[in-house]
């Protein structure tokens, strides 16, 4: 019985330190592409799906409910009829907000610049220690961001390790021709999402990821007041930080996955704070300056 009881209690922790870190869902869509016969599309997203879902990210042991919630929406645009396909992929994650049924957007990312080869049946094979392909190599970049991000928002610069990998994955990719990973692409690419993330000037960016998710979000379920003072008394940060330096992706991502949100937490503050907000949100992101003159209008 004791051997019975102990081999039970064997696989349950196998089962555990084996279970992976992404809960993702993955789309191929092909609206521009007028071939019947688009199979090739479906084992694409499955391959993919398994890729990202398959393999151990983090270096901890993750329970299927703790896994990182993530969307991976593959828009193909071209495809040469056999395994040449180029697009812009969508990519969005979250997590969920202590005592609540609310889900906070943590990424919402869009990479314009994505080709590659694939073919149907094909397994996607990839290591850390080199360029392998391009798909695999730009779907373990953002799985390393997604983690990267989601550690970030529960402990202060918890993501370094995982952005260190995402830098990685860059650098290997400098040996391809493929677009996205060089600095000189672009300033809104993968090179310089990763090299603000790892940029000491971008610090304070990520410690308000921190004190947002942990001080503010996290402690409003249970005293909305509270939460929201904290993240009142956190705005001034988001002044500090230089949009105008070259390649600054960070807060492009940050603004595009928050702005809607600080906007819904405002606007249910008395009105000095409403026009305190308005005032440093438009200032820190003029790109959405329009949607934070309605929280002056209440």
């Amino acid at each position: 019985m004791k051997t019975l009881i102990f081999c039970i209690l064997l696989f349950c922790i196998c089962s555990i330190t084996a279970a992976q870190d992404l809960n993702a869902r993955v789309q191929v869509v092909s609206p521009k592409i007028q071939s019947t016969n688009k199979r090739i599309f479906q084992t694409l997203e499955t391959a993919m799906k398994d890729f990202l879902n398959g393999r151990k990210w983090s270096a901890d042991a993750i329970l299927p409910a703790e896994r990182i919630d993530c969307n991976f929406v593959l828009n193909i645009t071209n495809w040469d009829g056999s395994s040449s396909f180029s697009g812009e992929l969508l990519i969005q994650s979250s997590r969920p907000v202590f005592n609540s049924s609310y889900t906070t957007t943590l990424l919402n990312a869009y990479d314009k610049d994505i080709d590659f080869t694939y073919t149907e049946g094909q397994t996607i094979d990839y290591t850390d220690q080199n360029f392998q392909s391009n798909l695999a190599s730009i779907m373990a970049f953002y799985a390393y961001i997604i983690v990267g991000m989601d550690y970030d928002s529960f402990s202060r610069f918890g993501g370094s390790t995982y952005f260190t990998y995402a830098q990685a994955v860059v650098t290997n990719a400098q040996t391809s021709s493929y677009k996205g990973w060089k600095a000189f692409d672009g300033t809104t690419n993968r090179y310089w999402l990763s090299e603000n993330l790892n940029n000491k000037l971008y610090q304070p960016l990520r410690s308000f990821m921190y004190d947002y998710h942990r001080n503010g979000l996290d402690v409003m379920a249970d005293n909305t007041g509270k939460g929201r003072k904290e993240i009142t008394d956190l705005l001034p940060v988001l002044s500090q930080v230089d949009r105008q330096r070259q390649g600054a992706m960070f807060p492009l991502v940050f603004f595009t996955a928050k702005c809607d949100e600080l906007i819904s937490i405002f606007s249910k503050a008395d009105g000095q704070d409403r026009i305190a907000a308005m005032n440093v949100l438009s200032q820190a992101d003029p790109s959405n300056g329009l949607k934070y003159q309605a929280l002056g209008k209440n």
